[in-house]
């Protein structure tokens, strides 16, 4: 943390359609991860520019919740081709200060390009039902109507897609929006929140704040917000939904994971071995998604030497660098964290067959870099297995059945992602129906949802009933009114007095 200016830029606020310079104290500086070069200071904004940024919302909400659904799809058919349209700058903003390769910098920021698209189809997801003559000459039918100012925090390793997982959903269903970015690397968030403005998105409509824990409790603290969603850490999570909960607020909170794939004998080799490398150490294993345990069962446990050579292939750098396929962890704490990890493992009796520790990138010596990491004799009661590492180590565990794998899956308190690769039908089949985890993938290492579905998390990774787009999403950010209605004909003879409730 850093309270002396720097003559480096500063990222605003964004608080009644101006982005406004904050008056805080407190500022933390964004460094590039390759490189720790500072890239800008952000601010952690005050109790009082929070509450400003809300007023503004509650203010918006009084015209924005009565635009048409056309007008509002059409703010986001402009802003999809705004997005396509800055791509590229996206991307290498997103890599310097994220650290991720340009073209998984690009991913980011299409898997959120998508939802987009899909809010701007919202008068076909927001639609009410309704029977007719459900009584003589009665009516009932539901409207979906927006709950008001609803807010997100959003983690560093998604900068680009997990706000775009959120603010143009609530947006498009008629609410405003409070955007809390990470601290530690909000510039492309910014940029997309700057589009969104010349895409025609109203002032007040969607306004930013920026900050640690205490602008992450007055979040959930405030009386004015109505729903709050959050993906991140689990202790984090557990904190914004009880919080926010105890506060009388919608929440959903996607968390932490343990993502097991599961590789049966008679699986495709070379195409399972790239997916588990490739979603093991891709974007330098920072994805809730990612996996990092894989259960070899019966004679794919002999894979061992030809997984290790194949995660030897892939290239350190930095992100911008032809060629890169793992960049830098976020930070020099998460660099610390991981090799504990490491060592930890060691000591506790995993095998370690790659050690990615401390590898040579030259030109960016003083970059956050651990390479590919693969353990293997990993047990259950190891720390590299109880705890979600967040870097690029794969623990490699063996199993005699696929049932025992299965079990050793639902026993990890996380819900998050799992995967099966084999070229059994019926094998998969028994998998999708015994195991329980909230996404699956078959023959699919990252099986996270399109927008047409939802982002289904479960169990110790997810806190709420609904995820955070697609059809759940639209339920989320509004709330149902049933009217039940009955017309008389001028000329229509009263009926007597009725003190029951019952239509007829």
């Amino acid at each position: 943390m850093t309270t002396n200016a720097a003559a480096v830029p500063t990222v605003k606020l964004l608080i009644d359609g101006e982005f406004v310079e904050s008056s805080t104290n407190e500022w933390k500086d964004i460094i590039n991860p390759a490189t720790q070069e500072v890239l800008a200071r952000v601010p952690f904004a005050t109790a009082d520019e929070v509450d400003a940024a809300v007023a503004s919302a509650q203010k918006a909400f009084q015209t924005w919740r009565k635009t048409s659904i056309g007008g509002r799809a059409r703010i986001f058919l402009k802003y999809q081709q705004l997005i396509r349209e800055n791509m590229k700058e996206l991307a290498a903003l997103l890599t310097a200060e994220q650290g991720k390769t340009l073209a998984d910098a690009e991913g980011d920021v299409f898997r959120g390009l998508e939802v987009v698209e899909h809010a701007s189809a919202i008068g076909n997801l927001q639609l009410g039902e309704m029977a007719n003559n459900v009584a003589a000459g009665v009516d009932t039918y539901t409207l979906q109507q927006p709950l008001g100012v609803c807010a997100g925090i959003t983690p560093f390793n998604f900068p680009a897609m997990i706000p775009l997982w959120m603010f143009p959903m609530a947006i498009a269903t008629g609410n405003t929006f409070v955007l809390k970015p990470s601290e530690q690397d909000p510039m492309v968030t910014m940029r997309l929140v700057e589009l969104a403005l010349e895409a025609g998105i109203p002032a007040g409509v969607l306004n930013v704040v920026h900050g640690g824990k205490d602008v992450v409790n007055g979040i959930c603290d405030h009386k004015d917000i109505k729903a709050v969603s959050f993906v991140g850490s689990t202790p984090v999570g557990t904190h914004v939904y009880n919080r926010s909960t105890q506060a009388g607020k919608r929440a959903q909170c996607m968390m932490g994971a343990k993502n097991h794939a599961i590789v049966m004998p008679d699986a495709n080799k070379e195409q399972t071995l790239n997916a588990l490398a490739g979603s093991a150490f891709g974007a330098a294993g920072q994805r809730c998604m990612a996996l990092s345990v894989v259960v070899l069962v019966g004679e794919s446990a002999e894979w061992i030497p030809e997984l290790v050579a194949k995660a030897e292939t892939l290239k350190v750098n930095a992100g911008h660098e032809a060629g890169t396929d793992v960049g830098p962890l976020i930070s020099r704490a998460a660099l610390e964290r991981v090799n504990g990890f490491v060592e930890t493992g060691v000591k506790e009796g995993a095998t370690l067959h790659l050690d990615g520790r401390n590898p040579k990138v030259p030109g960016y010596e003083d970059g956050n870099f651990i390479g590919p990491t693969l353990f293997s004799g990993v047990t259950a009661d190891m720390t590299i297995y109880k705890e979600e590492m967040f870097g690029p180590v794969l623990c490699v565990m063996t199993a005699d059945s696929m049932d025992d794998a299965i079990n050793v899956i639902n026993a990890n308190p996380n819900g998050n992602g799992t995967a099966v690769f084999t070229r059994s039908g019926a094998a998969a089949r028994h998998f999708q129906e015994e195991i329980d985890v909230g996404q699956v993938g078959i023959n699919v290492p990252i099986p996270v949802p399109v927008p047409l579905f939802s982002f289904t998390g479960s169990r110790g990774s997810k806190l709420g009933d609904l995820g955070p787009y697609g059809k759940q999403v639209v339920q989320f950010y509004t709330q149902t009114k049933t009217i039940t209605a009955r017309w008389f004909d001028e000329n229509e003879v009263g009926a007597t007095v009725n003190t029951t409730i019952t239509l007829k």
